[in-house]
């Protein structure tokens, strides 16, 4: 049974509210607060979500779906290659999943089996968006999947400081477009560890093994 117009639209301002909230204020942000900057009812949020644990991993599952799905549309809509993965970049950015994934390390089970399926899809599909720009030869070989992911974290969290939300997420913009400017550079080579997903996946199951 499909849900009903308005419910959707609660549950939709609902995971919107959490997802900024826990981007910028991290995972121990009032529920109330959320269901405020939701414009919905207390009651509404709990049956929605039970408790704090499901808010939050309703919004990665969320981030993380949309993630996906921006990263197959950029692939679909723009030829180019480095422009599809530009354009993938500035709408996970507007997502957030970078700045609310690392808030959440250390109270979700990120290996828990539809997580750790939302997040395979994603990287999947922004790895196949890295790997078309390096066919292309717009992106050069040594920038990798980990590198692009990590600077997006970067990125996406709020700087500190008593600065405007509004101030720092222009911010942000700004700055993923000195990143995006600056992948075009072919120039040198990059310096340090060159990670691959699996070195990613190793160093979340706490080994710390680097490809070389």
């Amino acid at each position: 049974m499909s849900m009903r117009a308005d419910a959707r639209r609660n549950l939709e301002q609902l995971l919107g509210a959490a997802r900024d909230l826990v981007a910028d204020k991290g995972p121990g942000v009032a529920l109330d607060e959320v269901a405020q900057r939701a414009g919905v009812g207390i009651a509404t949020l709990y049956r929605r979500f039970p408790d704090r644990t499901a808010l939050l991993r309703g919004v990665v599952i969320d981030a993380l779906e949309q993630t996906r799905a921006v990263a197959e549309r950029a692939a679909a809509e723009h030829g180019d290659a480095f422009e599809a993965l530009a354009a993938y970049l500035r709408a996970a950015l507007e997502l957030r999943v970078s700045a609310v994934i690392p808030q959440v390390l250390d109270v979700l089970d990120l290996e828990e089996p539809e997580l750790a399926a939302a997040r395979e899809a994603a990287a999947r599909a922004t790895e196949a968006l890295v790997d078309a720009a390096h066919v292309s030869g717009d992106l050069p070989k040594d920038v990798t999947f980990a590198d692009v992911g990590m600077m997006l974290v970067r990125i996406a969290r709020p700087l500190p400081g008593p600065m405007d939300d509004e101030l720092k997420h222009e911010l942000a913009r700004r700055h993923l477009e000195l990143f995006i400017r600056g992948l075009r550079r072919a120039d040198g080579e990059l310096e340090g560890p060159e990670l691959s997903r699996s070195d990613l996946a190793e160093m979340a199951h706490g080994g710390s093994t680097v490809s070389s």
